[in-house]
């Protein structure tokens, strides 16, 4: 009920959409600065980039083998492998085509798979949403309930003190008439009320 309210800043809603191309396009400018500085046609380079990039492949792959395999690292380890051979052949080719076209499909398959992530996040937010929504109405419907049967019985007790107040004026006025006699009263067959006591 008293939930607070946070407004995110729009670059930090627009942030994790634009992830993924900033990810592919920083790989491909490092990669074609890499091709200004001597990367061009190198094969000792292509070398070094193909055998990061098997290597980062078969982290990813044991990472993802077993029981205690970790979704989180062979991810990670998969993402790695592909930027390296997308740097790799970026930077080892003569034109801007093949680069490109590389940057286009590496884009594309990173908006695929964050995709999926962000529909189960999106999933799970809104069932955490729905969840909590119906723990709060069944709160507030006990709430309610609680002051329901609060109120009654402050209403009950007040009932009870004003009759306990117009019973004692009662009983004080009756002992305040003039010819009032208890013992007449216990004669004829009624009984006898408490006497009251005046100061």
């Amino acid at each position: 009920m008293n939930e607070q309210i946070v407004a995110r800043h729009w670059l930090a809603i627009i942030a994790p959409k634009a992830a993924p191309a900033l990810a592919t396009s920083t790989v491909l400018i490092l990669a074609r600065i890499w091709n200004a500085n001597g990367a061009e046609h190198s094969i000792g380079n292509a070398v070094l980039m193909t055998a990061l990039s098997l290597a980062a492949g078969a982290a990813g792959a044991c990472a993802s083998v077993g029981r205690a395999g970790d979704r989180v690292i062979a991810g990670t380890a998969f993402a790695a492998s592909g930027a390296l051979a997308f740097a790799g052949v970026a930077g080892y080719a003569d034109g801007l085509p093949l680069p490109l076209l590389l940057w286009v499909l590496a884009t594309t398959a990173a908006y695929g798979i964050a995709a999926r992530y962000w529909r189960t996040d999106r999933r799970d937010h809104l069932a955490y949403q729905r969840h909590t929504g119906v723990r709060r109405e069944e709160h507030a419907h006990v709430e309610r309930v609680e002051a329901l049967r609060a109120g009654a019985q402050i209403e009950s007790a007040r009932a009870g003190a004003e009759y306990a107040e117009q019973l004692a004026t009662a009983l004080l006025t009756r002992a305040a008439l003039p010819g009032y006699d208890p013992t007449a009263l216990t004669r004829a067959g009624l009984p006898e009320l408490p006497t009251v006591e005046r100061d």
